[in-house]
């Protein structure tokens, strides 16, 4: 079967959970083809050499470490016009040179309006159905509820009249539509493999605060050891070690750690909650899919939400290490498998 498959370039945990299952797709003798743009289509091009095609993406503007509603708008209204005719020609050379049977779409727009324009078949893989086509089994802070509104309004019109939705989630939720499925995360073969250990470091996972924040609060508790990755830097002042990006270095110092930090994204948490290491989640602000995955990281025990980084929290978080590795312990997955499963049958008919 030949098919596309459309990967947004915003945020790099899509790029990496697509590629798990373009390799499974690609094993199962199917012919894909890809779409994505900017740092996820660097990163999938070189993995598929010859089967990825750049176009131009959405994206978010951040100010202060939080999303900027106006900042984002603007940043898109931009460049609006030059990228459609971009995206159109893209379309029209991939319609005639890759005769697609179906598409599948990761909350990617462009591969979602190829199916529609060409009557195509259409799957969703993605986490963020869940805000649409379940029900939260969360309390939902009055600050957030026009954050939810609108992430649900966005998600709802993102894909809409998809023949199937595959969401993948750490946390059970209730389906309230037809063809909707919950599967476990996608988690990469690494860190499948990695070796689990609990040594007496704790990593972060950042990219949104400022250096100077991370490392006043992280020095404030100068007994604790800090791994910090995702802010480019590569040196140790006291506790706090910065870690320069390093795919095998980063997954084996996740797979040792004691706790993680994190912001509130889908594809971290998911590797942190697999391999059973405590979540600090501190999601970004208007971000409302990050404050639900730190929500349900705190309602399962798994860890604790925050609002911010701060030491006092650390310390909260910290103290009740021993009863989030309890339940942790409960938590099961088996890999892909389900996922791969059902897919596998979708396409098989």
């Amino acid at each position: 079967m030949k098919i596309l498959y459309g990967v947004p370039g915003e945020g790099m945990g899509h790029a990496t959970r697509s590629k798990v299952v373009i390799d499974f797709l690609l094993s199962q003798k199917h012919d894909v083809r890809v779409v994505s743009s900017s740092r996820a289509f660097q990163f999938l091009d070189k993995s598929f050499p010859d089967r990825v095609t750049e176009i131009k993406g959405f994206h978010f503007a951040y100010k202060n470490a939080e999303v900027s509603k106006t900042g984002t708008f603007l940043l898109n209204l931009k460049s609006a016009g030059k990228n459609l005719i971009y995206n159109i020609g893209k379309e029209l050379n991939l319609h005639h040179s890759f005769k697609a049977d179906l598409v599948i779409s990761d909350f990617e727009s462009f591969s979602y309006f190829f199916a529609k324009m060409h009557k195509l078949p259409l799957i969703s893989i993605d986490n963020m159905q869940v805000m649409n086509r379940c029900n939260l089994d969360i309390t939902i802070s009055k600050e957030e509820k026009s954050n939810y509104t609108l992430a649900k309004n966005i998600v709802k019109a993102k894909v809409p009249g998809c023949d199937h939705y595959f969401i993948t989630s750490f946390f059970d939720a209730e389906i309230k539509k037809e063809n909707t499925s919950i599967v476990p995360p996608i988690i990469r073969q690494a860190i499948q493999d990695a070796k689990v250990s609990k040594k007496n470091h704790i990593l972060m996972y950042q990219t949104s605060s400022s250096l100077k924040t991370v490392k006043e609060t992280l020095q404030q508790l100068p007994n604790e050891t800090f791994y910090v990755y995702g802010m480019n830097q590569d040196y140790t002042d006291g506790n706090v070690a910065f870690k320069p990006f390093s795919e095998k270095g980063f997954i084996d110092d996740l797979a040792s750690a004691k706790a993680v930090i994190a912001n509130g994204g889908f594809s971290f948490i998911s590797e942190a909650v697999y391999l059973k290491k405590p979540v600090y989640s501190f999601p970004i602000h208007n971000q409302f899919e990050q404050w639900m995955n730190a929500a349900y990281i705190q309602k399962l025990g798994y860890g604790r939400h925050f609002d911010s980084l701060n030491a006092d929290g650390l310390k909260a978080f910290l103290f009740d290490l021993t009863l989030f590795e309890k339940n942790l312990s409960g938590y099961k997955q088996n890999g892909n498998e389900v996922l791969f499963g059902e897919l596998e049958k979708y396409l098989v008919g």
